[in-house]
């Protein structure tokens, strides 16, 4: 059985998609992690945190990076993995450029996409930017779309996506915040109280 790829290169990706890694795992589903570092240091905190190893790391962080650099770096690097790992589907999350850049490299192999997070939209290229382009990017390219909320998931049809690929399941920072809560009750995590003076 192929594996699913699940891509994260930022924190707040790390932090949405956690949830669904863990739950693929308990599921027994084939699934392999791919971060693409494009926030190294916080990334890693949020793999700590959810005591995740990622399977692969593309590295891409370098001081004074930009948008030229990551995208293409990150489409270069996801066509070797993807060639060799051949997943099932790439599952990206939210509106970075890592979601956008492993997407559209799925897209070019051939590989369905999953949208984690799909169908927010300002209907403003320029706000925010350059997420809006890839929220938008990714709708084009995706073959399943996870919509957050029913307002999402109506953007999607509205775009003429089949209500058979268009999905409403909520925020998964929700889910992140139960496992937190879980682990903190279970005495896995302990907090600190921050004291103002």
């Amino acid at each position: 059985m192929r594996p699913v790829l699940l891509i994260a290169g930022t924190r707040p990706e790390g932090i949405k998609v956690a949830p669904v890694y863990l739950a693929l795992r308990k599921a027994n589903i084939p699934v392999l992690f791919c971060a693409t570092s494009q926030h190294n240091t916080l990334l890693s905190e949020v793999f700590s945190i959810f005591n995740i190893v990622p399977d692969i790391d593309l590295k891409v962080m370098q001081a004074g990076q930009d948008l030229f650099y990551l995208t293409s770096e990150i489409v270069t690097r996801m066509k070797r993995i993807l060639q060799q790992v051949e997943p099932s589907v790439v599952l990206v999350q939210g509106d970075t450029t890592s979601a956008m850049a492993a997407g559209l490299a799925a897209f070019y192999t051939h590989i369905p996409v999953g949208h984690i997070e799909a169908g927010l939209r300002t209907g403003d290229l320029q706000a925010p930017y350059p997420e809006e382009f890839n929220r938008c990017m990714l709708g084009k390219i995706s073959t399943y779309h996870f919509a957050p909320t029913s307002q999402a998931a109506a953007h999607l049809m509205s775009e003429g996506h089949s209500h058979k690929n268009v999905f409403c399941v909520g925020n998964t920072v929700v889910d992140a915040l139960r496992i937190m809560k879980e682990a903190i009750l279970q005495g896995k995590i302990s907090i600190t109280p921050v004291i103002k003076n």
